[in-house]
């Protein structure tokens, strides 16, 4: 019982990182230490040649052997620090996976493969050196802390002094122990400089860091969009299937109530005939809310056939010109239905226009949307109540780019880009 109660009061969890950040001191220095047998070798050539001019020739051999055994020494580094403290290096940006010459080269050319042969070549020695350092430490530390185990285990030919029981010895041992006791201290203090030498020189630089993060950021949000996209079409189709049905329901049943009972009293029939027209605007109202949303139409038959449905249902001529050889992607096409739907009724508002003209067509990798009309001008995209502020924002969205021109008299043209997915 007694013996439990002791193991509990063992620091298990601190000796077992200390455990691990010496394992890792350990690990690193045949690691750092790969290379500076070539160098030395490189540097002894040179300061043979500049003795004996001629006599001997400098090769490049050295370097070549620095790198070949490049990479392998930075795999190495690599799984070093993720099975020792499980921490991962993130790999820097180089061209090409491919085994060719001219991939090889290429990798030459960059700065990241440098950072590495720099890392290997200059900064290995010098952590090794601390490595040793910190490694001999522990190891005096350990070596005086159990002094009094060698005094006793040890016969007396085999003692390099006779220190006995002594206070000298009762020094060593308690200075071996506060060796001990800052070793791990120590120990943490070399593995965090190894951890970020190794972050700056393996790891990708601090533009490249930048570069990942816009990309992941652009990522992240054009699967936000999607996903928004994705939930407005389940809320078109909810409602076109259960609320809409059911409103349409209730004013057929009212219809046949106003025709069937013809003995209602007066007041009665005024009530149902106003519900049977409060039904029928609740009805268009949904229509025009679910067509706001997502119509069906653009999903099912794309964006020609969607925007000649808007055009039908304006007070005006609407000429429309879709010249696309493929489908863009549904979030595309959803903010180009919206920014053509939202401009159409800014002009048949707003522009005492005649007629207007709606281009679409892909460019390259764009997406080309003008709108036009030959109306009075002078719209302001900043302007409330207009229905032009939102739109900017909505095309930003996708990284689309927004341009609204109407001098006083006319004409206005609206033109946006979208990029396209290659």
């Amino acid at each position: 019982m007694q013996l439990t109660t002791w193991l509990r009061l063992v620091p298990v969890r601190p000796l077992r990182r200390a455990g691990h950040r010496t394992a890792l001191v350990a690990a690193g220095l045949p690691l750092h230490l790969a290379v500076l047998p070539l160098w030395l070798w490189l540097l002894g050539t040179m300061a043979a040649s500049v003795r004996a001019p001629g006599a001997v020739a400098v090769t490049p051999l050295p370097v070549l052997l620095t790198l070949v055994v490049t990479p392998l020494l930075t795999a190495g580094q690599r799984r070093r620090y993720r099975a020792l403290v499980g921490k991962d290096l993130p790999r820097p940006a180089l061209p090409g996976p491919g085994r060719t010459w001219t991939s090889a080269l290429r990798r030459l050319t960059t700065r990241a493969w440098w950072r590495q042969v720099c890392y290997h070549a200059v900064a290995g020695p010098l952590l090794a050196v601390l490595d040793l350092a910190v490694l001999a430490v522990l190891a005096a530390a350990s070596v005086a802390a159990c002094l009094y185990v060698w005094i006793w285990a040890l016969p007396p030919q085999w003692r390099v002094t006779d220190l006995g029981y002594t206070t000298q010895a009762a020094y060593i041992t308690a200075g071996g122990l506060a060796l001990l006791f800052l070793g791990p201290r120590l120990t943490g203090a070399v593995v965090r400089l190894e951890a970020r030498a190794a972050e700056a020189l393996l790891g990708p630089s601090r533009t490249e860091k930048l570069a990942r993060r816009v990309a992941d950021l652009a990522e992240s949000r054009a699967g936000v969009l999607d996903a928004a996209d994705a939930e407005r079409r389940r809320i078109e189709r909810d409602l076109h299937d259960g609320a809409q049905q059911r409103l349409v329901s209730l004013a057929v049943n009212l219809g046949l109530a106003r025709l069937t009972l013809g003995d209602l009293p007066e007041d009665a029939r005024k009530v149902i005939d106003e519900a049977h027209r409060e039904a029928k605007e609740a009805i268009a109202e949904l229509n025009d809310l679910v067509r706001g949303l997502h119509p069906a139409v653009l999903e099912d038959r794309g964006l020609d056939a969607a925007l000649s449905g808007i055009a039908a249902r304006l007070p005006i001529p609407v000429r429309i010109t879709v010249d696309l050889p493929q489908r863009p992607s549904p979030t595309l096409e959803a903010v180009a239905y919206f920014v053509i739907s939202e401009a159409l009724t800014n002009v048949v508002k707003h522009a005492q226009a005649s007629r207007a003209d709606v281009s679409v067509e892909r460019i390259g990798e764009t997406l080309l949307v003008v709108v036009a009309d030959d109306g009075a001008g002078g719209a302001d995209p900043a302007a409330a109540g207009t229905g032009l502020a939102g739109l900017a924002p909505r095309v930003a969205s996708v990284d689309g780019t927004f341009c609204c021109r109407s001098p006083a008299g006319g004409p206005t043209v609206l033109t946006v880009e979208l990029p396209c997915a290659p």
